[in-house]
């Protein structure tokens, strides 16, 4: 296969790999705290002496939306919302990650953790504690948690030092390799959910977009399949 061959095949999988990425954003449009996924393709050109260059493409760099998504009024004593840029911080067994899931209830031991059992933090670095007898709960825009007037602990909004950096794990959590600090202009605001920001009629129109270009790029590998095919009959008659 020649070098426009090659250069045809990494640009297909670099849209088989943007595929499945708008796939997954369709997927999860009613996911809360859902941040929508997008990929940068870059281009790898091969320059020699006395010879032709050859251009390869990649799609390897994963770029997450930080748009504000939707906020819907649950009502619930424990759903918060971030407003402004900021992600709650939990402790999982591998470690702190952010997320903007913002459901939360207290367990047994009084904890405030998320849906999936992971406790949430506060601007320490300290699970938030919610007391079994604890009465109105209320929670300021800087996230000041108390009940019946009496300050209970902050949960914590931070941000990543990189937000490049960030590493997506298991839908809506995200780890940042270089490291975390507070978000100082971000409100929290109790009752709330945020939904996801996937603009799903985006990304359907996006995943037209990325079908026609797979099909052309198919088409000319198709093409010059027959072109070398037809080259070895003429040379071998």
């Amino acid at each position: 296969m020649d070098a426009t061959g090659y250069t045809t095949l990494s640009r297909q999988s670099g849209l088989m790999r943007e595929m499945r990425v708008i796939a997954n954003n369709i997927a999860n449009t009613a996911t809360t705290g859902f941040r929508q996924e997008g990929l940068i393709f870059s281009e790898f050109v091969k320059a020699q002496p006395d010879q032709p260059s050859l251009s390869m493409t990649r799609a390897q760099v994963r770029n997450t939306s930080m748009d504000q998504g939707t906020l819907s009024q649950t009502n619930g004593r424990f759903d918060f919302a971030i407003q402004g840029d900021g992600f709650f911080l939990i402790e999982t067994p591998d470690g702190e990650r952010l997320t903007r899931a913002g459901s939360f209830s207290p367990n047994a031991d009084g904890d405030l953790i998320t849906m999936s059992g992971h406790r949430v933090l506060d601007g320490g670095g300290a699970p938030v504690f919610v007391p079994g007898d604890a009465g109105d709960i209320s929670v300021a825009s800087d996230g000041t948690l108390s009940s019946n007037g009496r300050p209970l602990g902050q949960i914590g909004v931070f941000q990543p030092v990189d937000p490049l950096d960030m590493q997506r794990e298991d839908g809506v959590m995200f780890r940042s390799e270089a490291g975390v600090e507070p978000a100082e202009e971000a409100t929290i605001l109790q009752g709330f959910l945020e939904s996801s920001n996937v603009n799903p009629i985006l990304q359907v129109a996006r995943m037209v977009e990325v079908q026609r270009a797979y099909e052309t790029g198919q088409s000319f590998l198709d093409a010059e399949d027959q072109r070398i095919r037809n080259a070895i009959k003429s040379l071998t008659k």
